[in-house]
């Protein structure tokens, strides 16, 4: 068995009807060869083959008597392929947006927890010809680079599927551990947890410091705006929600996103972060709903090291300062790109202590009983926000992707909107292309002003692109022609014809839109 850390734990205490606490990806391949029903199978029997490659797919949850502790992780060994995986067909025409609805609502479904926490669904007839996979997982068990790690279990680099090691032999296993045995096994974990910190306190006050000395040094920005952020502003994103989901997504090109970052003087996550406050600036100034202060993204950063595979949470939060509040949108870029940076040194410098896993005695009982009433009461209505609006971005894969022998075309995210934070932009990278999937409660963002949302991006990264070139990026270009210009002729053209292969290609138009196909 395996001990479930207080962050993974959290996502199971925090889960409520009104707020299930599941991650998807969402692939849209090729139509594969022959009857839907033989991909169908071909996925199952895939999946089947290789579930002992990944422990997400095997395990399921044995909660602690009394929920005196966290719920630890047993090995099931009956697990029905025919109920964690499923075929359907979106109803007639087929266009994107009858599936986007689709996707809406199976997100809105929580996951059976006397199961495996996972659930894959094989869906076609969209009039595109293509066929989508909708993969959900309880954010319990993954984070989205973890979400990663599970997608190369699950699909290969060639059209040729891959051959992978058969399991070792099981010997079976009790179907539930004995009371004795979790309570003994609860209060041993949670021991080793206590020990564990107080070994941790002297370095922990060293970093503590650390930290409050760049918190300090980054009080100001140029003498002029601060970089510490109090709390966020109430927007119509900031209540209570319910259980029904709004989707939509589009397709970046991710080469020109980071070379439009490069030239205005940031990074691909400063184009996005000013691409989410320009489109929500206006979609709330529009409406007369966009408060004076400034809107605060919460941004998930990651603790794990590169090298690290495992399959749990390793993340943390980050506030950034959106400066709605800003007119000018070269000024916001640079307040923005700023106070990311500020953000994501903190954690730097914090990551040792932010990554040690914090026991607390009947924790189970009390985050559960808190999460049902801060949804009931709509406590948080009244309550001063943290963050308006969480916006993810996760590094995927490279490469194009085959499942079962069919090209995926697009790997989108859907993610989880929550009391308090009722949208949620997600994106992740995926062979040269940026993959937004905007996940909202249905009531606070219906499903037509998830595409507006969608169309005011594409418009913001317009803006963007119109800024004029930052000094230090036209010296940069400067210094790099001149380097060239000392190259040999027909070095120098070699290099040409080899830049011009490699020129990011234009935008795609955004898939999310009922208008359009993917």
């Amino acid at each position: 068995m395996e001990h479930l850390s207080s962050i993974d734990a959290s996502f199971l205490h925090l889960e409520t009807p009104e707020t299930p606490m599941h991650v998807a990806s969402l692939a849209l391949v090729d139509a594969p060869e022959g009857d839907i029903t033989d991909f169908y199978n071909k996925v199952k029997k895939l999946v089947g083959d290789r579930m002992h490659l990944s422990g997400v797919l095997t395990r399921k949850l044995a909660p602690m008597p009394f929920e005196l502790a966290e719920p630890v992780w047993i090995e099931d060994h009956d697990i029905d392929l025919d109920y964690h995986i499923r075929h359907m067909t979106v109803r007639k025409p087929g266009t994107m947006q009858e599936f986007d609805q689709l996707i809406g609502r199976l997100h809105s479904m929580l996951l059976d927890r006397s199961r495996p926490l996972w659930e894959i669904y094989v869906i076609d007839g969209l009039e595109s010809g293509q066929v989508g996979i909708y993969a959900k997982l309880h954010h319990s068990g993954i984070d989205g680079k973890a979400g990663m790690e599970f997608a190369k279990v699950l699909y290969d680099t060639t059209e040729e599927i891959r051959k992978v090691i058969p399991p070792r032999r099981s010997r079976g296993g009790a179907y539930q551990l004995g009371f004795a045995e979790l309570l003994r096994a609860g209060f041993t974990n949670t021991a080793h947890q206590y020990r564990k910190l107080a070994g941790m306190m002297p370095v922990t006050a060293n970093l503590w410091g650390k930290a409050a000395n760049i918190m300090a040094s980054q009080s100001m920005r140029s003498g002029e705006r601060p970089l510490n952020l109090g709390m966020a502003p109430r927007t119509i994103f900031n209540e209570s929600i319910t259980n029904q989901r709004s989707f939509a997504r589009m397709t970046l090109s991710m080469g020109e996103v980071k070379a439009l970052g490069k030239r205005a003087g940031g990074t691909i996550n400063t184009v996005i972060m000013t691409m989410c406050s320009e489109a929500l600036r206006g979609f709330l100034k529009d409406r007369g709903l966009l408060p004076k202060e400034s809107l605060v993204a919460m941004v998930p950063a990651s603790l794990r090291s590169a090298d690290d595979d495992t399959m749990n949470n390793q993340v943390t939060m980050i506030r950034v300062d959106l400066a709605t509040d800003i007119e000018d949108l070269r000024e916001r870029f640079h307040a923005i790109h700023d106070s990311s940076e500020a953000g994501k040194s903190v954690v730097r410098e914090l990551k040792e202590v932010l990554a040690v896993d914090l026991p607390v005695m009947g924790a189970p009982w009390f985050m559960t009983g808190l999460a049902s009433l801060i949804g009931r009461s709509r406590l948080l209505n009244q309550m001063p926000a943290v963050g308006n609006v969480l916006i993810s971005n996760v590094p995927g894969p490279p490469m194009p992707l085959y499942i079962a022998g069919a090209r995926m075309q697009h790997y989108y995210p859907v993610s989880i909107p929550y009391h308090g934070s009722g949208l949620n932009i997600t994106l992740h990278s995926y062979a040269g292309q940026l993959e937004f999937g905007i996940t909202a409660c249905r009531r606070m963002l219906p499903q037509d002003e998830a595409y507006e949302l969608l169309e005011r991006l594409e418009q913001a990264l317009r803006k963007i692109e119109a800024l004029p070139e930052e000094a230090a990026a036209a010296e940069a270009s400067a210094s790099e022609v001149k380097v060239n210009e000392t190259v040999p002729a027909k070095k120098k053209a070699k290099a040409k014809s080899s830049a011009a292969s490699k020129a990011p290609r234009r935008r795609k138009a955004a898939a999310g839109k009922p208008s359009s196909a993917s």
